[in-house]
């Protein structure tokens, strides 16, 4: 099988998460990286065995060498790196979100399906073994009809005054951060469980520090700065929201985000109810699946391969009782992205840029449901 070449632009936690997840993937290989600053590049390139460097994202995407690029840059690049790739007849697995407005979204996804490559989004929730049996459990007719759902996502890496990331920055991160950062998430993975869309929204936001000491040398995100020097800075985007949402099919449910929340690292949580039962999922215990029922004990389903739907086992890459989490969820990504690439008539469940599309109009309909304190329509295409 003849290796497929990727391209990496950008050198922080998500290149070397998408890095290292490609490494796991047979037929796939780092054949370059590019980054804002050429040296850093060059060390992450000698750190990770990456055989060539580039000055610019552009060089890459140049290289005839390249077949896909990974586009691993702060949210302002996505569109820019994304639209030249399509135009160069690159294939493009692009971090979230999508863009940073929905025209720029927009103008990408009616590109994508113009041009004869495989373009997809980093949504990889979706992705873990134990979410894939939630969607195949709600699928059978026993459990009932979907009456509501609930769930959080929340983290504390930004609890303090003192934490700073260049998420915080709008000309960098976009107007929205923790709703775009951690909510799109959020949103991807219960419409994915579900098979529906979210279409209306009533959201409070909220920013905690509306003040905050950003350190004069930039790190990574997730990096704390302590003891560096700092400078003042007024923060925009909000910290926390609580969201009221109506799917397409009548169903009702709620979520909350924070990025402020003591202790809580990063529990992605959600409950869907049914008629007859419900189903429940966090993050920070990947490898369990609650299950509730009235009238009988309730039961945790446990990811074993020889236990789950057929489906769900294809995501499941060692026995019962071995863990998978975080990084394998993207090596999922990753795999399902490059098997549709070697052959487009396979079926695939990454997020399209049409799908990244439809979540970026979902977060302005909430950002425009908080400014003006009602129910907003999320605008379809």
């Amino acid at each position: 099988m003849k290796p497929i070449k990727a391209g990496i632009v950008g050198t922080g936690f998500s290149a070397i998460a998408h890095i290292e997840a490609l490494r796991r993937i047979p037929g796939a290989t780092v054949w370059g990286i590019a980054g804002r600053e050429r040296a850093k590049a060059e060390q992450v390139a000698d750190e990770m065995g990456i055989p060539n460097v580039y000055d610019d994202y552009q060089a890459m995407i140049d290289d005839p060498e390249i077949e896909i690029i990974h586009n691993c840059t702060p949210n302002a690049l996505h569109y820019e790196i994304n639209k030249q790739a399509l135009h160069a007849g690159k294939h493009i697995l692009s971090e979230k979100p999508l863009a940073v407005t929905s025209a720029e979204s927009l103008e990408l996804a009616e590109l994508a399906q113009q041009v004869n490559v495989r373009s997809g989004v980093c949504f990889n929730y979706r992705h873990y073994p134990m979410v894939s049996e939630a969607r195949e459990f709600l699928r059978k007719e026993e459990n009932g009809e979907v009456i509501h759902v609930q769930g959080s996502y929340l983290q504390d890496w930004l609890l303090y005054e003192s934490d700073y990331s260049w998420r915080l920055d709008p000309d960098l991160n976009g107007p929205s951060r923790a709703i775009a950062d951690i909510g799109s998430h959020w949103c991807d993975a219960v419409q994915h469980v579900l098979g529906r869309q979210i279409t209306e929204v009533c959201a409070d936001l909220k920013t905690a520090h509306a003040h905050r000491q950003r350190p004069l040398v930039q790190g990574t995100t997730f990096q704390t700065a302590e003891g560096a020097e700092c400078e003042e800075v007024a923060v925009t985007s909000e910290d926390y929201g609580s969201v009221l949402i109506r799917f397409d099919d009548g169903v009702q449910g709620v979520f909350t985000v924070s990025q402020v929340a003591a202790g809580r690292k990063n529990r992605l949580v959600f409950e869907i109810a049914a008629g007859q039962s419900a189903v429940a999922w966090d993050q920070e215990r990947p490898n369990e699946l609650w299950i509730g029922r009235r009238g009988q004990a309730n039961e945790v389903i446990l990811k074993d391969p020889e236990t789950l739907s057929k489906r769900s086992a294809r995501l499941a890459h060692y026995p019962g009782g071995h863990q998978e989490g975080w990084p394998d969820g993207l090596k999922n990504l990753c795999r399902d992205f490059y098997s549709h690439v070697r052959d487009p008539r396979q079926p695939h469940s990454y997020a399209t840029f049409s799908q990244g599309h439809q979540l970026m109009r979902l977060v302005e309909a909430i950002l425009c449901s908080h400014e003006e304190r009602r129910w907003v329509t999320v605008q379809q295409d």
